[in-house]
């Protein structure tokens, strides 16, 4: 879920998180997503169109409680990011996006919220470096770890990847195992590939990915609050459709599948619930 990088405009995010939190648009009226923006969407982003002006297509796209804004090139081929102004120093965003929070809606009522902004250079750099890996493990770890994955505990804590379904019951009890002691505890960090095989679980998953509080909401989630997770319908999947195809290509046909790296450097892999989580613990590096 890190691996995609969006530069953020700080001044102007907490101007536009307070103002536009409510974004709706009837698909069958939207222009198609140009192809300089498609990577976005397929990482997950929920993108909005704002509309045409001097000449160039506007849109939105949220990410994890993150608002950037971009103008499309007319040739299609390219994009710039940041605020149009007339030139009168005007903000026409600011009124493209009042127009867009007009039309009501509550798809990204939640998604929009005023979130400290993330430094994500490095992970960018790492996702668009090309590697040489000699087995298909390092190949399959490498694809894992660029997955679209949400970050539970210490982010110091050694880390695992864990596909994990919203209504599978045995990556609940999965989770439950770990929360008090070994996440809250700061032993172990879980970045949870979330996917969804029928279309409530796929909408689920979609919202979990975009939210500003994933944590907080899987929790309650888990604790049986059945708004935590909304399975809205009109949500962007393409990010989970992208961790399904990743388990697809390497035959992954259960949840919870989890992937780490031991203290040997070599990829592990458990299928299901992890019977011990103590000898989890115990092959992963040290912090």
């Amino acid at each position: 879920m890190r691996a995609l990088y969006f530069a953020i405009f700080t001044v102007f995010f907490a101007y536009f998180s307070a103002v536009a939190p409510v974004f709706a648009q009837n698909k069958s009226d939207l222009p198609e997503i140009p192809s300089a923006l498609q990577m976005l969407s397929d990482r997950g982003a929920q993108m909005r169109y704002l509309g045409r002006e001097h000449g160039m297509d506007g849109w939105i796209a949220i990410y994890q409680g993150q608002e950037n804004y971009y103008y499309v090139t007319p040739d299609g081929s390219a994009f710039l990011m940041g605020i149009m102004f007339d030139k009168d120093g005007e903000m026409i965003t600011m009124k493209q996006v009042a127009d867009l929070q007009k039309q009501g809606g509550d798809v990204l009522d939640f998604l929009a919220a005023d979130q400290k902004p993330k430094d994500l250079t490095a992970t960018m750099k790492e996702t668009n470096e090309a590697f040489v890996y000699k087995t298909p493990a390092e190949r399959m770890f490498a694809e894992v770890e660029n997955s679209n994955w949400v970050s539970f505990g210490d982010e110091s804590a050694p880390v695992i990847y864990s596909f994990m379904d919203p209504q599978c019951p045995h990556c609940h009890s999965f989770m439950k195992d770990m929360k008090e002691d070994y996440l809250k505890g700061g032993l172990i960090q879980v970045r949870m590939i979330p996917v969804g095989f029928r279309d409530e679980t796929l909408a689920q998953a979609s919202f979990l990915l975009a939210s500003p509080d994933a944590e907080e909401r899987w929790y309650k989630h888990l604790d049986g609050d059945a708004t935590a997770l909304p399975a809205k319908q009109d949500v962007n999947t393409q990010g989970i459709q992208m961790n399904l195809a990743l388990m697809q290509a390497w035959d992954f046909d259960v949840t919870p599948l989890t992937v780490y790296r031991d203290k040997a450097g070599k990829v592990k892999i458990v299928r299901g619930r992890a019977s011990n989580l103590a000898n989890i613990l115990a092959d992963l590096p040290s912090k």
